[in-house]
């Protein structure tokens, strides 16, 4: 599943990543988004673009290309 198609207040939880791109892997890794990592959706802009995640304690704003490249599942 992908970050953007999650609602507002879901809880989830980062499977992987969809990019093959190594870089990009780690940008995302050094903003928090670990493999395993829980987080909530805090809010989104009205066109989806971005998207507020509170993960590891903090709110995270990530942009829809970075939101593209999660591999997330929904967790209870």
């Amino acid at each position: 599943m992908k970050l953007k198609e999650m609602t507002v207040g879901s809880n989830g939880k980062i499977v992987g990543f969809l990019t093959k791109d190594r870089h990009y892997r780690q940008k995302l890794m050094r903003m928090g988004l670990v493999k395993g990592e829980n987080f909530t959706v805090v809010r989104k802009a009205p066109m989806g673009d971005p998207i507020e995640l509170k993960i590891k304690g903090y709110s995270l704003t990530v942009r829809k290309d970075e939101a593209d490249a999660l591999d997330v599942e929904i967790i209870s």
